[in-house]
């Protein structure tokens, strides 16, 4: 793990983030920063500094607007019935009183009872700083690393041009290096062929054709699968692309005038139809060539003297007029054409050159308009048309980019201005309204059409580059790839003789910010969406929160299973690992695997605060203490506090004056606060248990588990018995629970005896407990919920308060079971919904459900129905009858399972019977087998780390022939 408190800016990890984005319920409503105006914020300021007895809303607004009523007026605080006063009087009286406790719970996040002027400007500004957010979109350039790949065919010359070849598919890539090479990859950039151009064969040497020119731009043609190909020879050269065997097929030799740029269309629906090939030259001008049909082929077959490709000689072209029909444009750039495209819709031909006069230049094939002509100085190096947005994108060696409208040649739309060396190539991403443009420094571009903003930019680090050198490219290092040539789109950058792939969003991606849910893709079924982390109720709001391992948050109403908000990317792209509530149930803190702590808005999913990692490791565990100081844990092996009561800035900082250092010798996996004994518990990977006091704020007392073969298991959970706490007679009995693979331990934390009891939960062998829950009010139900997805109630009314010499061995009746999920249950929570107990579920299989403590299923958040809590009728009932069979079929694997078991245990006893040791920790009595596999694989929060993993393999090892082992 990576300490990042001595870095010099240790939020660099929220910096990295991708932006989250709020998705709200319609049915709650506009927004109030939607609905006040500035001259709304002007009066609501002046009743917010004005005593009461001044404030007239009516009368008197000029004076308020010129201030004179400001004076020295401290700033005082309004209660919610004056609150609701003022908005009438400066809205209007028909304002909802819903919609006004709504805006004051939204300001008042604290729940004093009342908000001050600077209270709601920090409100409306973060909301506002949040929706100026949202209207500048991401950029489709995903965040996933380039996939760089080192072509050594190409003789350390730089890739010229690369093209896609779609059919017969798969996907593959050609890339033309400079020297002439050509290499054809697969999609995930891997060589599969690669060859050389023939040369002359008057320079014959030893059987061999060498090529002695420069390449200077190919395309593909994708009707007659062929790749041409234009050198500094005068020449073309066409390479049949369709069979694995690729090779050369034909060679026009003899033009006068280099070929600098081509372009070929045909036309896809009907590609046996005439089709077109473009080139321009170094002196500027155009060469068409019309195939008239190309299913037959382009050229007259002749026959061949000798091996290697059919060679044509250019100025011999009329032999061959029935198969190819060929025209010249000359004199239309000053300069050399570096681009050339064809629109065929319009029949325009669009050509670029560097130069003054003609830097770009649209002109229709039948030379019957006047053509339309760009010019700026130092011309175009490169430039992409788009005829469907009617937008033309320029760039140069005066590294700026440009957008032009089709037929306004005077003056560009927008200049955008950051590269800081010449631009070799721009792209057009319509699906996204993007552009992309690429500097001589390797700097790729990123920026939105609608807004002009450069979303993004990236320095892509090729191997080639040395430091103060400026790298060598070819001249068409972009090759854009999107459907339908390519499910999901991808972006080519060639630099030297390297090429680095890199991945597209192919769908408009929000920067973040409220948003309403109109447009947004179906979700997922319920069971099929991205694994559940974690879940909490929160009986304030009556709402149940969700964290998905997708980094994503939903807020559901308990009463009827619909969801009201969601937050996607809360923490970027790193899977979410735990959550907590503030006192005031209005906050909720979440922690991520990268070490990042959010506070949020409950309310309306707002930001609130970021808090100070402590290491780039996995966050564990969260727990709020009455005053609102935060405690983490995690992977940092040491517990973290800070102050969201008072914190009023974006970021807060860590207090690490806990003196936990070096007291856990592991990771630590769960933490839980008793209140009433004034002590928080945490656990460790290593399986130690260390109560702490909050006043001394250091240890005072350390539990250790059962062990097996000498090696204390993991602790998965801890909860603390807060009724029995807080009863003189009781609190030095069984007042904590923890769960280490199934084996539930009631520990005493005042008493001499620390243990109380302990038995095996789940009713398969081998199996982990990853969450427990009781009714805090009485605690006479304790709710566990284990890795094959099955609930457990049992009757702890009487369980671990009697004072014994050994601790009890025997499990509490068990009240109910059932199998709520498929997968693991990582959360259980009991709660109270008028005056009836429920069972909040959440599973790694991506459902969280809600159940009567009798095993009535209410239903699943997120289902098509609704329910009504209140209503048994509308719940979806999973009858009794197929619980019992649910069950029977569950104890009949049981049975099987524990025969087994008890077939390889001496005396017959279960693993279950022998559960038990003694409370110390010398104690080897027997366990459960530890099922490591599944330990590994699940996608709660209890990952292992590299030292576990070795912790784990020679635990493994020195268990091996346990006849206990399922």
């Amino acid at each position: 793990m990576d300490t990042l408190r001595n870095h010099k800016n240790p939020w660099v990890l929220y910096e990295m983030e991708v932006p989250h984005s709020r998705f709200c319920d319609p049915a709650c409503g506009v927004s109030p920063a939607e609905k006040l105006s500035p001259e709304h914020l002007q009066l609501l300021r002046n009743a917010f500094t004005c005593p009461k007895a001044e404030i007239q809303m009516h009368k008197n607004r000029s004076d308020r607007r010129s201030g004179r009523n400001r004076g020295g007026n401290k700033e005082r605080g309004i209660k919610f019935e004056e609150f609701r006063e003022v908005l009438r009087s400066v809205i209007g009286p028909d304002i909802e009183d819903i919609w006004v406790e709504r805006f004051f719970s939204e300001v008042d996040i604290s729940c004093t009872g009342q908000v001050k002027w600077q209270q709601l400007c920090s409100y409306l500004l973060l909301e506002y700083t949040e929706r100026e957010r949202a209207s500048i979109p991401r950029a489709a350039l995903l965040d996933s690393q380039p996939q760089i790949k080192h072509c050594s065919q190409n003789k350390r010359e730089p890739t010229v041009r690369v093209v896609a070849v779609s059919h017969p598919p798969p996907l593959r890539y050609i890339s033309v290096s400079k020297g002439g090479q050509i290499a054809v990859w697969n999609s995930s950039l891997h060589i599969l062929k690669s060859l050389g151009l023939a040369g002359d064969p008057t320079e014959e040497v030893a059987n061999t054709r060498r090529f002695r020119g420069w390449t200077t731009d190919a395309v593909y043609m994708g009707n007659v699968h062929k790749v041409a190909i234009a050198t500094d020879c005068r020449d073309l050269h066409f390479v049949n692309v369709y069979t694995a065997s690729v090779f050369e097929d034909v060679h026009l030799f003899g033009f006068r005038s280099v070929p600098t740029a081509l372009c070929y269309w045909h036309d896809v629906q009907c590609p046996e139809q005439p089709s077109l090939l473009l080139l321009g030259d170094e002196k500027g001008g155009v060469h068409l060539m019309w195939f008239l049909n190309p299913s037959k082929g382009l050229f007259k077959n002749l026959s061949k003297k000798e091996n290697g490709p059919q060679r044509i000689f250019f100025p011999d072209l009329g032999e061959h007029r029935n198969m190819v029909s060929y025209r010249h444009i000359p004199n239309i750039h000053q300069e050399p054409i570096n681009r050339v495209m064809f629109d065929p819709g319009t029949n325009v031909i669009m050509t670029s050159s560097e130069s003054d006069a003609t830097s770009v230049v649209f002109i229709n094939v039948t030379l019957k308009q006047e053509p339309y002509v760009w010019k700026f100085k130092q011309g175009a190096k490169c430039f992409d048309y788009n005829a469907s947005l009617q937008l033309m994108v320029t760039g140069g060696c005066d590294r700026v980019v440009r957008l032009w409208t089709r037929f306004v040649t005077t003056r560009p739309v927008a200049t955008l201005l950051g590269h800081l060396t010449t631009v070799l190539d721009v792209a057009i991403y319509q699906p996204v309204g993007q552009i992309f443009s690429y500097s001589r420094d390797a700097e790729l571009r990123v920026w939105d059409i609608s807004s002009h903003h450069c979303l993004k930019t990236v320095c892509l680090q090729f191997p080639c580059q040395q430091p103060g050198r400026i790298p060598e490219h070819g001249n068409f290092p972009l090759l854009l790839v999107s459907p339908p040539l390519s499910e999901p789109s991808h972006l080519v950058v060639g630099c030297k003789d390297y090429l680095a792939l890199l991945s597209l969003a192919e769908t408009r991606r929000g920067g973040g910010g409220l948003l309403t849910d109109e447009g947004r893709e179906p979700e997922p079924n319920i069971g099929s969406g991205p694994a559940l982390s974690c879940a909490l109720y929160n009986s304030a709001l009556r709402q149940v929160v969700t964290g998905h391992a997708d980094s994503s948050v939903s807020l559901w109403d308990i009463e009827s299973g619909r969801r009201r908000l969601q937050i996607l990317n809360a923490h970027g792209e790193e899977e979410l690992t735990c959550m907590a509530l503030d006192s005031s149930h209005r906050r909720l803190i979440t922690g991520a695997r990268n070490g990042t702590i959010k506070v949020w808005n409950l309310l309306n999913g707002l930001n609130l605060h970021k808090l100070e990692p402590v290491t780039n490791s996995e966050v564990t565990g969260l727990t709020c203490l009455h005053d609102n100081q935060l405690l983490a844990v995690g992977w940092s092996q040491r517990i973290a506090q800070y102050d969201i009561a008072a914190a009023k800035d974006l970021y807060v900082r860590a207090d690490m004056s806990w003196k936990s250092s070096s007291v856990h010798k592991s990771d630590i996996l769960a933490v839980c606060q008793c209140s009433a004994l004034g002590v928080v518990a945490t656990a460790s990977h290593d399986g130690e248990v260390i109560i702490w006091r909050l006043e001394t704020q250091g240890p005072v007392l350390h539990l250790h588990g059962p062990t097996q073969r000498g090696v204390v298991p993991p602790v998965d959970s801890l909860l603390f018995l807060q009724h029995r706490a807080s009863i003189r007679k009781l609190r030095n009995r069984g007042v904590l629970v923890s769960s280490q693979v199934g084996c539930l331990c009631f520990w005493s934390i005042t008493g001499q005896t620390h243990i109380y009891g302990q038995f095996y939960a789940p009713e398969q062998p081998g199996e982990r407990v990853l969450s427990l829950s009781s009714d805090q009010p009485k605690n006479t139900i304790l709710v566990s919920g284990d890795t094959t997805g099955w609930l457990q109630i049992w009757d702890i009314c009487h369980f671990a308060l009697d004072i014994q010499h050994e601790p009890v061995c025997e499990r509490p009746p068990l009240l109910q079971c059932w199998k709520a999920h498929e997968r693991a249950l990582v959360s259980v929570e009991v709660l109270e919904v008028a005056d009836r107990l429920f069972v909040l579920t959440a599973s790694a299989d991506g459902s969280a459900g809600l159940w009567t403590v009798d095993g009535d299923h209410v239903g699943s958040f997120g289902q098509e129905v609704m329910w009504n809590i209140t209503e048994p009728a509308t719940y979806q009932r999973k009858t009794r009858k197929n619980l019992t069979e649910d069950k029977e079929e569950g104890n009949e694997s049981d049975e099987m399972g524990l025969s087994k078991v008890k077939s390889q245990v001496p005396g017959g006893q279960t693993s279950q019977e022998k559960c038990c040791s003694e409370g110390d920790a010398s104690s080897t009595e027997d366990l459960p087998t530890i099922p490591w596999v599944r330990y590994q694989s699940l996608t709660g929060s209890k990952r292992l780390s590299s030292q576990h993993l070795e912790e784990k393999f020679n635990m493994t090892e020195s268990m091996e022939g346990d006849p206990r082992r399922p």
